[in-house]
């Protein structure tokens, strides 16, 4: 599948997506625009899927994506353990309606 442009320089959009995922795995949830949402979760599965490896490529390879040194840790340590049995979905988009703004469509990306 093809990543979404999300009207951004693909700078721009790399540095975004990686706060995004950051942020979600430091908190468990976040609101935003239910495309961005996607392109989060697609990206989020697979820092988790790295997580349950838990070798040292893979680490490198997270330490590489997220952009703070604790979600890191946390990832490994507390994140990924819980969905050893799990394949796969580890995230669930949820829309919540309009945005009051621009009536752009809004979604809560959370892990499950």
């Amino acid at each position: 599948m093809a990543m979404r442009k999300l009207g951004r320089t693909s700078d721009h959009r790399k540095a975004m997506l990686r706060a995004m995922v950051t942020f979600l795995l430091e908190n468990g949830k976040i609101e935003t625009t239910v495309t961005r949402a996607k392109e989060v979760k697609s990206e989020a599965e697979k820092m988790i899927t790295l997580g349950k490896k838990g070798d040292l490529h893979s680490k490198r390879q997270v330490f590489a994506y997220v952009t703070k040194e604790s979600v890191s840790k946390k990832l490994f340590d507390e994140i990924a353990p819980k969905y050893n049995e799990r394949n796969g979905g580890y995230t669930r988009i949820i829309k919540v309606g309009p945005r009051r703004g621009d009536a752009a469509e809004m979604a809560v990306i959370e892990l499950v």
